[in-house]
């Protein structure tokens, strides 16, 4: 028996090693390495390296007021998400109500949008011509306040999610029983309820900081040229400057501040970590009590049709604005300029680009799921895992460059290759697919595989007889979330999509860019169709999902 388990631990640690091979290779070729070549293009000359570049760039004023806006636009932005989604995270929680699973779809729509259809989406609302305009003669696109509005608008689901998938295990009568015991109703939330979702309110908070942080499409359409983050002055400094010294620089700064945050978050996790009774979800939530109950609930379903719907609706009503659907007649033609081909193309391209990028990121989240899930992973492997979330947080643009300027000579010269662009959104798609199927594969009791092992099944068969029936349905929602951020991801690919092969959103972008209504019109077709497809994928996803795969 002894031999037998040496046996089956040798093999473990052989088949682990193989399981990270393609996850390392992909990410050292396609990550690190056009990372990399950015970073020395930009920081060495000659031979020898410039770090007082670090120090010219960071006293350059305009520099430190893209920093500073970059940071308090994110604080603020998550502070303001915050206020707003976690009264509805407390209503998906605790109420049940005719209409919910659709209002939940409804609800995370948005997150699973391109950042440039959202921004496309607030342009139709407050912009020029737009809903405010017209009604008021108020404009805020080119303000703040359409920047933070898109932010709430994008993160609303990040929330409620995240937050009300705790809330809604959590035993009420915990906080019941404090309240008779004499303490107030919001006495018995600040001291039962809150300290117990505190790990969840600090995840929602990270992440809502970290995608607003690195805000690119959003910022980019609305901003105009008052208001630059960190990823919109890269991309200007890379596109329009050819600054790459200071492209960097501002790559490094903005690495360095995701992994403090990262570092900071975990810390806090660590301190404030506790075990929680933890109840089945159907059981907490009750019909609203009482005229406070069906007025707080009133007031989510409000906010989520002026904040969520509305905007959603005036960019399907934009792109109607033409006669005989005239908008979307004149994507069918080419104009010779700015596409080489019709802008309809860009709808087959981005969905063939999002479905080889797909399957990339399936085959190589789907490795890395299952190296973490062993459980003689070692510290190189835990370690990995924390790799894995940085393309989340590192330029999304300086990834794109880099792919030019690094994958440009043999064996590996793929700049003229159609493959380029699902392997930049497979980057992003990763992330994604480890961390949905990972809880599933950590939940499999390990003994079932070590029977398998003993009995003398291979390292595969033992993934296809025990895992895969287990995890197949967390494999399809991966997959789901995959496709939707690969056919929304623009910063990289706005580098490296051929002007005969534009993706979606890369169209949306250069249509308005360009004056004119009929370019606006299409830029509304287009962000219109784009969003149809997205939240097609999500409904398939909520059916798929069960109470807890489906929580993110």
């Amino acid at each position: 028996m002894d031999l037998a388990r040496t046996q089956v631990t040798r093999r473990g640690a052989a088949a682990r090693l193989g399981l990270l091979a393609g996850p390392v290779a992909f990410f050292g070729v396609f990550f690190a390495w056009p990372v990399a070549a950015i970073v020395r293009r930009g920081l060495e000359t000659d031979g020898s390296w410039r770090f007082g570049r670090i120090v010219d760039v960071l006293t350059q004023a305009d520099i430190r007021h893209v920093l500073w806006f970059t940071t308090w636009q994110a604080l603020v932005s998550t502070a303001l998400t915050l206020l707003v989604a976690l009264p509805g995270a407390y209503v998906f929680a605790r109420f049940d109500f005719p209409g919910k699973q659709l209002l939940r779809a409804v609800v995370t729509v948005p997150f699973v949008l391109p950042t440039v259809v959202v921004g496309t989406a607030f342009l139709a609302l407050v912009g020029r011509g737009g809903l405010l305009d017209e009604l008021w003669g108020v404009r805020l696109d080119t303000t703040v306040w359409a920047i933070l509005l898109a932010h709430v608008f994008f993160n609303y689901a990040v929330v409620v999610r995240t937050v009300g998938g705790l809330w809604a295990q959590l035993d009420p009568r915990q906080e019941e029983a404090a309240r008779m015991l004499g303490a107030s109703r919001l006495r018995a939330w600040r001291s039962v309820t809150l300290p117990a979702l505190a790990p969840a309110v600090a995840a929602a908070a990270l992440m809502v900081f970290l995608f607003t942080f690195t805000s690119f499409g959003v910022v980019q359409i609305l901003g105009g040229p008052t208001f630059s983050t960190l990823e919109v002055e890269i991309y200007r400094q890379t596109s329009e400057i050819f600054d790459l010294s200071t492209a960097a620089v501002l790559t490094l700064i903005q690495f360095a501040a995701v992994g403090a945050v990262l570092a900071l978050h975990a810390w806090t996790v660590r301190r404030r970590e506790t075990a929680l009774r933890l109840v089945d979800a159907s059981g907490t939530a009750r019909r609203p009590r009482g005229a406070g109950e069906w007025g707080l609930l009133a007031g989510v379903v409000g906010s989520v049709a002026v904040l969520l719907l509305l905007p959603l609706a005036v960019l399907v009503q934009r792109s109607l604005d033409a006669p005989d659907f005239g908008y979307y007649r004149a994507l069918t033609h080419s104009d010779g300029g700015v596409f080489l081909v019709a802008p309809i193309e860009a709808i087959g391209n981005s969905l063939e680009y999002a479905l080889a990028a797909t399957a990339i990121a399936v085959v190589i989240g789907g490795l890395a799921a299952a190296a973490l899930t062993r459980r003689d992973a070692g510290r190189f492997v835990r370690g990995f895992d924390a790799l894995l979330m940085l393309p989340l947080g590192v330029s999304a643009v300086t990834v794109g460059f880099g792919f030019l300027i690094s994958l440009d000579e043999p064996p590996l010269d793929l700049r003229q290759s159609w493959i380029l662009v699902p392997l930049a959104q497979a980057l992003v798609g990763v992330p994604f697919v480890v961390r949905t199927m990972l809880p599933v594969l950590r939940a499999v009791d390990h003994r079932l595989r070590e029977v398998a092992a003993v009995l003398g099944a291979s390292p595969w068969r033992v993934w296809r007889e025990v895992d895969l029936p287990m995890v197949r349905r967390a494999l399809l929602i991966a997959a789901g979330f995959a496709f939707a951020v690969s056919l929304g991801e623009f910063g990289a690919t706005v580098f490296i999509a051929r002007p005969d092969n534009p993706t979606l959103p890369v169209a949306v972008a250069r249509l308005l860019g360009r004056a004119g209504d009929l370019n606006y019109g299409q830029a509304m077709a287009l962000s219109t169709f784009l969003m149809v497809v997205c939240a097609v994928a999500l409904l398939v996803l909520e059916r798929l999902r069960t109470d807890r795969t489906g929580e993110f």
